[in-house]
C-alpha cells in the first residue's frame, strides 16, 4: 500500500487539532460538520462514496443552509455499481449539488493494458492506489480540510478515529462527524429524515464499493465482510 505523506504544513497545527478534538468529543455531529464549514468555509471537501453516512452528512450541511461551503466530490473508479451511479444522480437532484467526479489517471481499458485485466483480483492494493488513493491526493491538494462519514465500530483500525485528526497522508485537517455513531443512530437519522441512500443497502450491503471487490454479507458477518473477500486487506488506503 502506498504510504507517501503530503509534505505541506496543516492549517492548524497538531496541538490546535487535539485540542479541538478534545472539545468537540462529545458534541453532536452537526455541531462538528458546523464548526469545520465555518473554519474552513470554500476550503473543505467532503467526500462522499453514495453510502449512508456521506449522504446523511451531506443532509446535515443542507439542513444548515451550509451546503455552499463544502465541496461534494466522489470518487469515479469507473467501477461502481449501476445502483451507486444512481444514487449520485438522485442525491446531485435532490440537494441541488453537482458533486465533483474525481476520476484515476487512466481508465479501466488503460489499466488492463498496462498492469493486466482484473488487477483487482490480483492486487487489489494496487488497483485501490491507482484508482483512489492517487486521485485523492492530487484533488485534495486545492484544499485545507475535508470531511468524511467513518465510523469507529465500522472497523478495529476505525476505532480510535477522532472527531477531528491531523491527516499526515493527504497534508489536511481531517474531520469525521460521525465518528461517534452507531450503525442504528446513523439509521435513524437516515430513515428519520427521508435522506436518499443506496437501495443495495437494503441487499444485503451494508458497505458498498467497487463493484468487483464487494459482495452481499450474511445477518451473522461482519458488515465490512463483504469488502474484498478472499483477501486479507480491509481498508482502501484513504483512511489508514
Amino acid at each position: 500500500m502506498d504510504d507517501a505523506r503530503t509534505e505541506r504544513p496543516l492549517a492548524l497545527s497538531e496541538q490546535e487539532i487535539a485540542t479541538l478534538a478534545r472539545s468537540l468529543e462529545e458534541a453532536a455531529p452537526q455541531a462538528i460538520l458546523a464548526w469545520a464549514l465555518d473554519r474552513f468555509a470554500g476550503r473543505v471537501a467532503l467526500a462522499c462514496s453514495f453510502q449512508a453516512e456521506d449522504v446523511a452528512l451531506i443532509d446535515m450541511a443542507a439542513a444548515a443552509g451550509r451546503l455552499t461551503a463544502v465541496t461534494v466530490f466522489y470518487l469515479d473508479t469507473g467501477l461502481h455499481f449501476p445502483e451507486t451511479y444512481a444514487t449520485c444522480r438522485r442525491v446531485a437532484e435532490y440537494y441541488g449539488i453537482e458533486p465533483v467526479a474525481v476520476k484515476p489517471a487512466l481508465t479501466v481499458d488503460e489499466q488492463a493494458a498496462r498492469y493486466g485485466p482484473d488487477l483487482w483480483a490480483r492486487d487489489p492494493d494496487l488497483c485501490c492506489r491507482l484508482r483512489k488513493v492517487e486521485p485523492l491526493r492530487r484533488f485534495l491538494r486545492g484544499f485545507d480540510a475535508w470531511i468524511t462519514g467513518i465510523r469507529r465500530e465500522q472497523t478495529p483500525q476505525r476505532a480510535r478515529t477522532a472527531v477531528i485528526e491531523a491527516d499526515r497522508r493527504f497534508g489536511l485537517v481531517k474531520v469525521n462527524p460521525l465518528a461517534r455513531w452507531t450503525r442504528n443512530q446513523l439509521w435513524d437519522y437516515v430513515l428519520r429524515r427521508g435522506v436518499p441512500y443506496n437501495p443495495l443497502h437494503d441487499r444485503g450491503y451494508p458497505s458498498i464499493g467497487c463493484a468487483p471487490c464487494t459482495r452481499p454479507v450474511g445477518p451473522d458477518e461482519d458488515p465490512r465482510a463483504g469488502r474484498w473477500a478472499g483477501f486479507t486487506k480491509t481498508e482502501c488506503g484513504l483512511h489508514a
